[in-house]
């Protein structure tokens, strides 16, 4: 059973007691927030043959054949490998499953995540179906990217925003879920997830607050000419390219609202505070504005699983940043 977010509650009775449900549900919002567990906790909903309230029974035949993972009347489409996108022939093998008749004779249910992955052909292929799929049939799309949808995808579907839970309820949940971490470790894997609680609990799992500790002491010594760019590219081989130009990207937006407000309150996380002082005292706006929007384009390749060459990337972001304080 689909673990029940409590940020989610008002959101679960809001589509649970519906007396008629919508062909196709796009459930959208950051990364990290239970987008996921919500569709599955519906597409059981929708699948049970004895519902006990807003709820499935979790006994009946059906239940039992999609906990087993084993339902016939259920598709899950996702990417065959982590980071690669949806094929258009994996939708092609989804629209063959959404025209055939209901094994229980119940509804059929697909769930697509991230929709995104998809390409523009795969994307092209489910639109028909989208737009009338046969028989009794939901999909559930669920999306961290909607910007990246095409117009066609969205506007077949009801679009259902889902909640960010608040920084104290995330904090609260995350006691729970990571109970051998202090609330210095917990408040700061919650910072870097951007108030994506599940996120927070991923990023614990991979080790980030150690890779970011890496990389901010590599900035650190790169502004002290101790370290060169070329060698900084090498010794961050292992952390995500993703993850690189996202915190890039929030340490030059904190650059440039210091530069405006002048608030030090609003440095950051403790372990860059000087540094964004720093660069924001001795930085033109025009620079910090040139490398963001250099960072940005970017940060959308990497999204858009362009074939990149990591180190040159890398060396190209830290040569420019290093610029950031030469002579205006």
């Amino acid at each position: 059973m689909a673990e029940a977010y409590p940020w989610q509650e008002a959101l679960w009775q809001q589509l649970a007691g519906r007396t008629q449900h919508a062909h196709a549900y796009l459930l959208h919002g950051p990364q990290g927030i239970g987008k996921r567990a919500l569709a599955e906790r519906l597409m059981a909903l929708l699948l049970c043959q004895r519902p006990k309230g807003l709820e499935a029974c979790g006994e009946c035949k059906s239940c039992l054949l999609l906990a087993a993972g084993s339902h016939p009347d259920n598709y899950v489409l996702e990417p065959e490998d982590t980071d690669k996108p949806i094929k258009v022939d994996q939708v092609r093998d989804l629209v063959s499953f959404i025209v055939q008749t209901a094994q229980l004779g119940g509804r059929k249910v697909v769930l697509i995540e991230p929709v995104e992955a998809m390409n523009i052909n795969a994307a092209n292929a489910l639109l028909k179906s989208l737009e009338e799929p046969s028989g009794d049939t939901v999909l559930l799309l669920v999306s961290h990217q909607p910007s990246r949808l095409l117009p066609t995808i969205k506007s077949r579907c009801l679009q259902q925003a889902c909640p960010l839970p608040g920084f104290e309820q995330s904090l609260a949940w995350l006691g729970k879920a990571l109970p051998d971490s202090d609330e210095q470790e917990r408040l700061e894997l919650l910072t870097l997830a951007a108030g994506s609680p599940l996120a927070a609990v991923s990023l614990q799992a991979q080790g980030v607050r150690e890779q970011r500790a890496l990389v901010v002491d590599g900035v650190k010594k790169l502004l002290k000419q101790q370290s060169s760019p070329s060698q900084l590219a090498e010794a961050w081989s292992a952390v995500p390219l993703l993850l690189l130009f996202d915190w890039f990207c929030d340490w030059s937006n904190l650059v440039l609202r210091y530069q405006l407000t002048q608030d030090e309150e609003g440095l950051g996380l403790a372990d860059m505070r000087k540094v964004v002082q720093y660069l924001a005292q001795k930085s033109s706006q025009g620079k910090v504005l040139e490398i963001q929007d250099w960072i940005l384009v970017q940060r959308q390749k990497v999204l858009a699983k362009a074939n990149l060459n990591r180190v040159l990337l890398l060396e190209s972001l830290l040569v420019s940043w290093a610029m950031l304080t030469a002579q205006r």
